[in-house]
């Protein structure tokens, strides 16, 4: 069993109320993790903005080369944390998995730790002189969802980090244990209070929605569900907070006619099913041109049943379960409503416990719920369409705006119709590569700001113009 504790002010800390945290693969517990209320959240804050000055005041390469041993910690733990990932998440070790998450989220680190923001020279004339600088904000609130819990993790807190600000982090509570382990061996080298995790079931407090609202907390960045993310902006309105919001997404691929099936397969299959669907830019809806829709589906089905899925901790397994029972439930009623109207080509049918196979439903178009909603899970959607228009607009026909990739053996015609597409990233023959130098955030409901790259570094800090 892991016991995890509080890192406040650089030191773990044990609290008397603790919640179980459960093994998706098999129902058993896999740990458990303190349980905080507002008066540890308060703590935690305090810890943080204690800390911030002295950090703040640490030169641009002292806090770079902080960075970089954050990373190194990382790269040397990886293994614990990628089995703790997995006792907790699901996902297996290998293939795309929770080594895989390992090895992203050391790479993120590694690149945002070289990343800088220099002093801008805006005018150097007779008239004067005018530079921008950019000043880090303070005690940063990281709110992090369950899919990918150390690798968004590194995603909050490297660039809080590099810009000089300090962070309180809260992972979900289904997956804690990883996320208070890696806080813990960031904590051997970065001064006292600099990073805290603060861990609680929800249901004794709701920190989350005090993070938003707490008057010592500059910014909070937050990865999850549109309708929390929502509340956390109104919320935060009242502090004038910054805020980062990477919601959630209904990506749509688009299949142009000119397509090879069989050379396209696996990758709409990964598209769709990274991390078994729980992924906020994986391709959930998928339309293709009437003239290849057939040799599509067939290639989708052939590639999709060699792929093993079991417990993340047997070696062989490719894919996991559904991390918990509300997503299962959710799944399994969507998949059951489009299975009674479509063609199931796959899977379509629970397995044992919160195991659920690689689903293919064709015969479906926009207005069904398995093609409107995010069913963040193990199931694609597959829509005929007769021309590219068409799918064009019924791609666009969505309130979210996260990702899309359009599939074509004509780059051009490719990156035309991409540019057309209302979301935040398009990929042409691919789906969901992010990559830390290229920008990535949602438009419409499906986020605010950005992460990654210089842009997303620079949501980490205030601009100060100074005029001599």
């Amino acid at each position: 069993m892991n016991e995890m504790n509080f890192t406040v002010g650089g030191a773990p800390v044990d609290v008397a109320d603790r919640f179980t945290v459960i093994n998706p693969s098999t129902g058993d517990a896999a740990g458990t993790a303190p349980n905080a209320g507002l008066e540890e959240l308060d703590r935690a804050v305090a810890a943080a903005a204690a800390a911030f000055p002295e950090w703040a005041a640490k030169s641009d390469a002292e806090r770079q080369e902080a960075c970089r041993a954050v990373t190194a910690k990382l790269q040397e733990n990886a293994e614990e944390l990628a089995r703790l990932i997995t006792l907790e998440q699901g996902k297996p070790l290998n293939g795309l998995g929770s080594r895989w998450e390992m090895g992203g989220a050391a790479a993120w680190a590694g690149y945002t730790a070289e990343l800088s923001l220099p002093e801008k020279v805006l005018q150097d004339n007779d008239e004067g002189r005018v530079t921008l600088r950019r000043k880090p904000l303070g005690v940063v609130g990281s709110i992090t969802p369950w899919n990918f819990p150390v690798m968004i993790a590194v995603w909050h807190i490297l660039p809080a980090l590099r810009t000089g600000n300090t962070v309180v982090i809260k992972p979900s509570p289904l997956t804690p244990l990883a996320t208070l382990r890696a806080v813990e061996i960031m904590n051997e080298v970065l001064p006292k209070g600099v990073v805290t995790c603060i861990t609680s079931d929800d249901r004794k407090a709701n920190i989350g929605a005090a993070m938003a609202a707490h008057p010592k907390i500059r910014k909070i960045v937050f990865t999850g569900s549109c309708g929390t993310g929502q509340k956390i902006m109104a919320t935060a309105s009242d502090t004038m907070k910054r805020l980062t919001l990477e919601m959630g997404g209904n990506d749509a691929g688009i299949v142009l006619p000119d397509v090879d099936p069989e050379a396209i397969a696996e990758g709409l299959f990964w598209g769709a099913f990274i991390n078994n669907g729980q992924t906020c830019a994986a391709m959930k809806r998928l339309y293709v041109h009437a003239d290849v829709h057939d040799a599509v589906c067939e290639a989708l089905v052939a590639f999709a049943s060699n792929i093993p899925v079991g417990d993340g901790l047997d070696e062989t397994s490719i894919l996991g379960p559904v991390q918990n029972e509300a997503q299962f439930d959710k799944l399994s009623t969507l998949v059951s409503r489009a299975a009674a109207k479509g063609k199931v080509l796959l899977g379509g049918k629970p397995g044992e416990g919160l195991f659920f196979p690689p689903t293919l439903i064709a015969g479906l178009d926009n207005g069904d719920a398995l093609v409107d909603e995010e069913q963040f899970g193990p199931a694609l959607a597959i829509i005929r369409c007769e021309s590219v228009e068409e799918m064009l607009e019924k791609a666009n026909a969505s309130p979210y705006g996260l990702g899309g990739s359009v599939w074509s053996s004509d780059i051009s015609a490719a990156r035309e119709l991409a540019a057309r597409m209302d979301c935040g990233s398009v990929w042409i023959n691919k789906h969901g590569a992010i990559q830390p130098n290229a920008p990535f955030g949602g438009v419409k409901s499906s986020g605010l700001g950005v992460e990654f790259g210089e842009e997303g570094l620079a949501e980490y800090t205030d601009i100060q113009v100074i005029f001599s």
